[in-house]
């Protein structure tokens, strides 16, 4: 199914990151490997910051562990990290390191070449922009802040997780994310890499197209009676219903 079919007149594009707007090998092989350097002094000198104060109790209850230590901790992250779990403790924390890491320039924002142009293209024709992203919203407005073309989150009118909204494989996260928008599910297109996420999309009303980039972990799944596309390039119609 061509994406021009279900992307006719929408307003508002919901935004993936990995996989969708971004190579998911940048952030295994840049971003994870960043935070895993630095999880232990997180957790052994930073403990009583709110965010990681919440963080790191929210691991110890997942665990059934309450009186986990830091190490434990540290290994559990690890683990996860591993094993690519979207659990939200490990996502607020990795979202805490890379916001510091991309103020201090040592970290920049990887997005392919189709994408910069098209969020420009639809913002200007009056399409609203969010992202709904496993990473923190912390983490989303450190990506956006800081890619190479410069800031980019003045283009984006909300940022939703999987803490704000809900895991990314059910509607009712969808449900969520459109009640707080204030706008009506048939008029919000979502954009991800993953089937699992655009049938949950899709089942709470909105609009789905999946990115197929060659070279992706989901590319040769395909995208199981969605429409799709090969790049943003491929994606008319936003904005003009606005």
């Amino acid at each position: 199914m061509d994406a021009d079919e279900v992307t006719d007149a929408v307003d508002a594009v919901v935004l993936d990151i990995e996989g969708t707007t971004s190579a998911t090998g940048f952030v295994v092989d840049v971003l994870y490997p960043y935070a895993r350097e630095r999880f232990a002094a997180l957790v052994a000198e930073r403990s009583g910051e709110p965010d990681v104060a919440r963080a790191l109790a929210q691991v110890r209850t997942e665990l059934g562990e309450p009186d986990a230590g830091p190490e434990r901790i540290v290994q559990v992250l690890n683990t996860w990290l591993d094993q690519d779990r979207k659990a939200t403790s490990l996502k607020t924390l990795q979202g805490v390191l890379w916001a510091e890491g991309f103020a201090r320039g040592e970290l920049v924002s990887h997005f392919y070449a189709d994408v910069v142009p098209a969020l420009r293209r639809w913002h200007a024709a009056g399409a609203a922009l969010y992202v709904y992203s496993s990473g923190s919203v912390a983490a989303q407005r450190a990506w956006f802040g800081h890619s190479a073309e410069g800031d980019l989150r003045a283009l984006v009118s909300g940022w939703y997780d999987t803490e704000n909204a809900g895991p990314k494989q059910e509607a009712a996260s969808y449900r969520t994310i459109a009640a707080d928008t204030g706008r009506s599910p048939d008029r919000l297109l979502f954009l991800s890499d993953r089937v699992g996420e655009l049938d949950a999309a899709r089942a709470a009303g909105w609009r789905a197209v999946g990115v197929r980039r060659p070279g992706e972990p989901y590319y040769e799944q395909g995208v199981r009676g969605h429409a799709q596309a090969r790049t943003f390039e491929d994606i008319g119609g936003v904005g003009s219903g606005a």
